[in-house]
Order: C-alpha cells, then structure tokens, then sequence
C-alpha cells in the first residue's frame, strides 16, 4: 500500500485537479505515480513539463524508454520497471527481446546501445563520467543535444524511481521485477 495518499481525480481540487486532468486526457489513464505526485502540485507540473520537453527532443520514444528501462533495472524500481516494460512494449513497440537488453545496458541496435552505455556510466558514477564515456559516445555517433538528453533522461528518471521506491506507489502495470544485482 502506497505510504502516501494516492489523490483521486474526483477529489482532488485547484492545481492539482487540473493536472490530472491533463494526464488523463494525454495518456488516457492516471498512473499511481502521478496521482502520488499530485500530494504537491508542484511536482506533478515539474515532472510533466520536464518528460513534456524531453519527448520533443532528439531522442526518440523507444530510445526514451530504453534508458527509463536501464535506470529502473539499475535503481531496483519495480513501478517504472513495470510502467515502461508496458510502455516500452506497447507504445514504442520493443520486443520483449530488446526490453530484457534494454534493462541490462546493451540493445540490438548500435546508436541505441551507444546511448545505453553512454546511460550507464551516468547512472551507476550518479554524473561522474569520465572523459573515455564522453568520447565514446561521440565516436558512436552521438550528438551533443543528443548526450545531453541522455544525462537528462537518466535524472527525469532516477527522479521517478526514487519518488515510486520511497512512496511505494501501488503498481498499476502489469508487474515486472527488477533482477536481483
């Protein structure tokens, strides 16, 4: 059971009530994780705007939800494990083959495996990347926006997953476990 209230569209007031809104009408459903987030507005329009901007960025949806995958595997977060393994499967149509990879840092396609590394070493230094994991990622093709996407990606999502793993959001997915490290 989720540590704080899970706020419920018909009950929810001001700000809050209108971001709601906002997602149900954008995805069609209103995860746990956002109505945890809606316990301070402020958070809930913080977290909307920032995936808001990055979708709208260089990376794609599948490459998106590849490092959501990885930072969720790596961060031992059953919620986003479970949200993007549905997501990743349903929306920006991954294999379960390419998921599975996705948690573990590799993927069948080379510039998504750059990224994936590139992710990796942000995520497991928490931003101390050494110049060899800057270099890398260049000479793998990618961009300066692109790189910066990444280290982007990688907080929007450590963000979530320390928000689901403190709360311990209700999972509202169908349930995927982190692997035991």
């Amino acid at each position: 059971m989720s540590r704080l209230p899970l706020i419920q569209s018909d009950v929810a007031a001001g700000a809050a009530a209108t971001l709601l809104a906002r997602v149900q009408q954008a995805l069609g459903v209103t995860p746990n994780m956002t109505r945890a987030m809606a316990n301070s507005p402020a958070v809930l329009e913080a977290y909307l705007g920032f995936s808001g901007a990055l979708a709208g960025g260089e990376l794609s949806a599948a490459t998106r939800e590849r490092i959501a995958l990885l930072v969720a595997e790596e961060n031992g977060c059953d919620y986003c494990l479970s949200a993007h393994t549905y997501i990743g499967a349903n929306i920006a149509e991954l294999d379960a083959e390419e998921i599975e990879r996705s948690r573990r840092g590799r993927s069948a396609d080379p510039k998504a495996e750059a990224v994936l590394a590139f992710a990796t070493a942000v995520v497991r230094t928490r931003g101390g990347v050494d110049e060899a994991d800057l270099k890398a990622a260049t000479a793998a093709g990618l961009t300066d926006g692109e790189i910066t996407e990444v280290i982007a990606g990688v907080a929007l999502n450590v963000f979530t997953n320390y928000l689901n793993k403190a709360v311990d959001t209700d999972i509202d997915w169908p349930v995927v476990r982190h692997h035991q490290h």
